[in-house]
């Protein structure tokens, strides 16, 4: 991997952890479109997974005191039952397909919340959330706006909505990067793929920083700003992730 191409995914790993750190999602789905940019699609899902599975678990144990636990034992278990799905299908979009999806998830945000009653925090609901979250997770990289939908319903506070998406996406990370694995040392063979360790190491310390100096905008933030402002900055995300899948930008 060349030097130039590092050092933007080290600065974006900064970033994003940032942005990721304050609300939550977003930063995510920035780190997807850059890696997307500047290397393969098996690739980008496993350095995407392993910076996102660091941020996410830092970010939930910074706020492990607001982490809502019923919560990830069942989207564990939906988790499990996703990657049983998975394992007896071969899906490998290409990335413009994973740009239009990655655009139309974005565009939930605007969806109005009474046509919804999902709440993460009922068992059931929970359960199908591990299962659809985890599952298009692996498949596009990253799905935080439609987590999104099984959380408007819930009382959790804003910090509880934060740790607790955190904590279940570091699980649905960890499930891609296991996923792609396979793909990626299929690519050794046609020397598409080159290894990428010292990028990744590094990376781990830029994503807690960033991580960090989110969560410290977090706690003065109000609730209302925190809405207002996640709902602006993913739907500019996904104007962009779709006029990269038609070819525009």
């Amino acid at each position: 991997m060349a030097l130039s191409v590092s050092l933007i995914i080290l600065a974006a790993t900064l970033i994003t952890a940032f942005i990721s750190g304050i609300f939550g999602m977003a930063g995510g789905m920035i780190l997807m479109a850059v890696l997307l940019s500047v290397t393969s699609i098996a690739q980008a899902m496993i350095i995407h997974g392993v910076i996102q599975m660091v941020s996410n678990g830092w970010r939930a144990y910074l706020l492990r005191s607001h982490v809502h636990w019923p919560v990830i034992k069942r989207y564990s278990i939906g988790a499990i039952a996703a990657v049983g799905a998975l394992s007896l299908i071969a899906l490998t979009p290409d990335k413009r397909t994973i740009y239009f999806i990655l655009g139309c998830l974005c565009f939930l945000v605007w969806i109005p919340k009474h046509w919804f009653h999902l709440d993460i925090t009922r068992p059931k609901e929970c359960y199908v959330a591990g299962f659809i979250v985890c599952g298009l997770n692996t498949i596009v990289g990253v799905v935080g706006p439609l987590f999104e939908l099984f959380l408007v319903q819930t009382k959790l506070s804003r910090q509880e909505m934060v740790a607790t998406k955190s904590a279940t996406q570091m699980i649905a990370h960890t499930v891609k990067v296991f996923f792609w694995t396979g793909p990626a040392l299929m690519a050794l063979n046609n020397q598409s793929f080159t290894p990428t360790l010292w990028v990744l190491i590094v990376a781990i310390p830029c994503s807690m920083m960033g991580t960090w100096l989110g969560g410290l905008v977090l706690h003065r933030m109000s609730d209302v700003n925190f809405k207002r402002w996640m709902k602006w900055i993913v739907t500019t995300i996904g104007v962009v992730f779709i006029l990269r899948a038609l070819g525009v930008m």
